[in-house]
């Protein structure tokens, strides 16, 4: 018989919960216990049986009204598990508490499917695997991200591994895209997030610097089953003219070229970034997006 709970934070066991996300085959980084509790304002759970598959419920509370909501730096979460079906996630969704009145969340690429009763979404995520040889790999770029790789190297554009992480978001605060709607403690708990999983090796930064020595193009990557995720990113103005973000991401593709790594974009849906990414050779890997509206109808303005 296949029972799922409403588990309390307090009541979660974190050590059988990122038992459950390690071998999930569809595990992702921002669902272990550390990231959701360093980056989440609150989060509950949803566990079948003795934690067998999970669904976090990342939530907040606004004028008396709690409400799903997708944290800061974390790309997709929903359930989790072993084999995950749509009946299985349509009975996670189905058992979620009706105290949570309105939901804005981003499920994982494992949990696209038609759901009856609840309206998902597509979202567009690009990944790239980096099996081939580098020269396999460098042969899909497309020309323009080549001349601007040549162009770095001409410059005199030099990789640096291990560029200090206050470094990396200092950059990625400047880009209006990146830090829109992201507070200064989002960026707090996201270094916080960063100093923790460095620790345990699954967290670094790379960078590329001017012949001055100015850092023009950053990023984070962090890494979990199988995956690196380019997380962070932070490009100064004078970047873009010298094709550093191109030798960035290439210069991370050349050191683990031929590993069992998938490299994940972490997007997008916008239509120049994605372009950017499958200009490596990245694919698109769908997952779903879900609104749900509860809300009273003198509230329902609450989240216009």
């Amino acid at each position: 018989m296949q029972v799922i709970r409403y588990v309390p934070y307090q009541e979660i066991d974190q050590q059988q919960w990122d038992a459950c996300i390690e071998r999930a085959n569809n595990g992702l980084v921002y669902a272990y216990s550390l990231y959701l509790h360093t980056m989440a304002k609150h989060w509950d759970a949803l566990v079948l049986n003795d934690y067998e598959a999970v669904m976090p419920l990342t939530y907040n509370k606004k004028y008396g009204i709690y409400y799903l909501y997708q944290p800061p730096f974390t790309a997709a979460l929903g359930v989790f598990g072993q084999g995950v079906t749509a009946a299985l996630v349509q009975q996670f969704l189905q058992a979620v508490p009706h105290k949570f009145r309105y939901w804005d969340i981003y499920l994982n690429q494992g949990n696209f499917f038609q759901i009856e009763g609840f309206d998902l979404y597509q979202r567009s995520n690009y990944i790239l695997s980096l099996q081939p040889s580098y020269e396999a790999l460098y042969g899909q770029y497309r020309d323009n991200i080549k001349r601007n790789i040549r162009k770095c190297v001409q410059q005199g554009g030099t990789v640096q591994k291990g560029v200090p992480i206050a470094e990396v978001i200092a950059l990625a605060k400047a880009q209006t895209h990146q830090s829109a709607g992201l507070s200064d403690a989002d960026f707090e708990n996201f270094n916080q997030l960063y100093q923790l999983l460095h620790q345990q090796q699954k967290a670094l930064t790379y960078g590329i610097a001017t012949p001055q020595g100015q850092l023009v193009a950053s990023c984070v990557f962090f890494f979990s089953h199988n995956r690196a995720y380019y997380i962070l990113v932070g490009n100064h103005p004078n970047g873009k003219t010298m094709g550093a973000s191109h030798a960035l991401i290439d210069a991370f593709i050349k050191d683990h070229a031929g590993s069992d790594l998938l490299l994940d974009f972490e997007g997008s849906d916008i239509r120049n970034l994605a372009f950017f990414y499958s200009s490596f050779g990245a694919v698109e890997e769908q997952y779903p997006g879900l609104r749900l509206n509860r809300l009273p109808w003198w509230v329902r303005w609450f989240k216009k």
